[in-house]
C-alpha cells in the first residue's frame, strides 16, 4: 500500500513540475523532477523486489529470487547517480548564462514538492531501519523533501532580487545533495551484492560466541553474507572431538544466533578434528 501510495504520488507530481518548469524556464524544478521520476522508478523496482523476494525456490534457484531486493539498492543508486550527473552537467552549462526565471512560480511548485516528498518518505520511515531496499526507498523521498526545500528558498531569492544564476546554482547543491544521501546506500548495496558481511552484523562477536561454546575446540571456514536485505546466511565448520548426541546443540545455536544476530539461515558442519579440514586456512574459501 505504500509504495502504492508513493508512487502515485510522485507520478502526479513530477507532471505539475515539469509543466511549470518549462513554463517557467526553471533548471531547477525540471532538475527536481528528473529526480522524482527516477524515484518513481526507484519504488517501482523496490516494490518488485520485495515481490520477487517472497518466491518459492526451485531445483535451480535453490534460495528463491531473494536476492533480488540487493539488486534493487544497487540500482537505485547507480540511478541516483547518473541523474546527478544529468543535472550537474546541464547546471554547469547554465550557470554562466541562466535563463530568466519565474521565481514565484518555482517557489509554489516546489513547495507542493515538500509536502508531497514529505508525505510519502513518512509511509517508508518504519521500515528503512532493517532493510537496506526500503531505506533505498526513503533516502530518494527524504532526499526529494530536502530538495524541494531548497528550491523555495531559490525561488523566493530569484522573485525578490533578479539572481537568476541562483537556478543553475541550486541545482548543482541538489547534485550534491543526492549524492551525499545516496553513497551510504550505494557502498552498503555494493557489499551486499559481493557477498560481504551485512553491516547490522558483527562477525567478530559471531565467531566469539561459536568458540564460546560448550566442546568446541575450534572454529572455522566462517561465512557470513546477505541472502537479501533483510535475511542473513551463516555457514560454519565446528570442531568437536566430543560430538552431541543429538540435534538439540544444532538447534540450540541457530536459535542464538538468530536472537543475538538476526542470521536466520545457518549451517553448522560438526568435525572430528582428527584430521586437517582443507577449508581451515583463513585464506581458503
Amino acid at each position: 500500500m505504500a509504495f502504492a501510495v508513493g508512487i502515485g504520488l510522485n507520478v502526479t507530481f513530477v507532471c505539475i513540475e515539469v509543466v511549470y518548469g518549462l513554463s517557467a524556464q526553471s533548471l531547477a524544478l525540471l532538475a527536481d523532477a528528473g529526480h522524482n521520476l527516477s524515484d518513481v522508478l526507484s519504488l517501482l523496482i523496490a516494490w518488485a523486489a520485495i515481490f520477487l523476494g517472497k518466491s518459492s525456490p526451485t531445483k535451480h534457484r535453490t534460495y528463491g529470487l531473494r536476492r533480488s531486493s540487493i539488486l534493487a539498492a544497487l540500482t537505485n543508486a547507480i540511478i541516483l547517480l547518473i541523474v546527478v550527473g544529468g543535472i550537474t552537467w546541464e547546471a554547469i552549462q547554465r550557470i554562466g548564462d541562466p535563463a530568466t526565471v519565474e521565481g514565484s512560480t518555482v517557489m509554489w511548485v516546489a513547495a507542493a514538492g515538500v509536502v508531497v516528498n514529505g508525505v510519502s518518505a513518512l509511509l517508508f520511515v518504519a521500515g528503512r531501519k532493517g532493510d537496506v531496499n526500503i531505506r533505498g526507498a526513503f533516502i530518494h523521498l527524504a532526499a526529494d523533501a530536502a530538495v524541494s526545500a531548497g528550491v523555495v528558498v531559490a525561488g523566493f531569492a530569484m522573485a525578490a532580487t533578479g539572481w537568476y544564476w541562483l537556478d543553475p546554482a541550486v541545482s548543482i547543491l541538489i547534485a550534491i545533495v543526492i549524492v551525499v544521501a545516496t553513497w551510504g546506500l550505494l557502498r552498503e548495496s555494493v557489499n551486499l551484492a559481493m557477498d560481504a558481511v551485512p553491516e547490522s552484523v558483527d562477525p567478530h562477536a559471531v565467531e566469539t560466541y561459536l568458540c564460546g561454546l560448550p566442546d568446541v575446540a575450534a572454529v572455522h571456514d566462517l561465512h557470513i553474507w546477505g541472502m537479501s536485505t533483510t535475511e542473513t546466511v551463516l555457514t560454519v565448520h565446528l570442531v568437536m572431538p566430543r560430538q552431541p548426541a543429538d540435534d538439540r546443540f544444532l538447534q540450540q545455536v541457530c536459535a542464538e544466533l538468530h536472537k543475538r544476530f538476526e542470521i536466520g539461515h545457518v549451517t553448522v558442519q560438526i568435525e572430528h578434528g582428527d584430521e586437517a579440514c582443507k577449508q581451515e586456512p583463513a585464506h581458503v574459501v
